[in-house]
């Protein structure tokens, strides 16, 4: 009898620790779902330095606007700056968004759709993109975020 509870104590508490993982995860991945948000924020707001602020340090940027690769913060900063102008009056939002959680590596995946006004008429930029993030001090940096238009269908 004692051996079944010891056997049952064990297995409670290894049933109590997976299931404290999984929803320390679940956390992870609404907190990346966050810092996505954020970045969208700031980059509808023309915030130049708080869209900087979201990236690491050792961040690298491939943006759909420019053929050059962005890896610090002051390149970061010039291609959002950029942006802004090749965008007027521009919007960001998130479609669908596929994020994994690896410890304290993320990825988030999917598409989003730049919208803008120019000479007058309404126009919009799908995308898809990829943002890896690394939580350092209790935040989400993004560390690698690569993003191209989205082709058009084969016909």
């Amino acid at each position: 009898m004692s051996k079944s509870i010891g056997f049952l104590s064990i297995v409670l508490t290894l049933l109590v620790c997976a299931l404290f993982a999984l929803s320390l995860r679940a956390d992870d991945k609404q907190d990346v779902a966050a810092a996505a948000t954020k970045w969208a924020e700031a980059f509808s707001a023309e915030t130049p330095d708080r869209i900087v602020a979201l990236y690491d340090r050792e961040a690298v940027l491939w943006g759909t606007l420019s053929p050059k690769r962005r890896d610090n913060s002051e390149a970061i900063r010039d291609y959002m700056v950029n942006a802004f102008k090749a965008l007027p009056d521009h919007k960001v939002s998130f479609g669908d968004q596929l994020i994994r959680v690896y410890g304290d590596t993320a990825i988030n995946t999917g598409y989003y759709t730049f919208t803008y006004t120019k000479a007058g008429e309404s126009k919009s930029l799908p995308a898809r993109y990829s943002f890896v993030y690394r939580k350092r001090g209790g935040q989400w940096m993004i560390v690698d975020h690569h993003s191209s238009a989205m082709p058009e269908p084969p016909k």
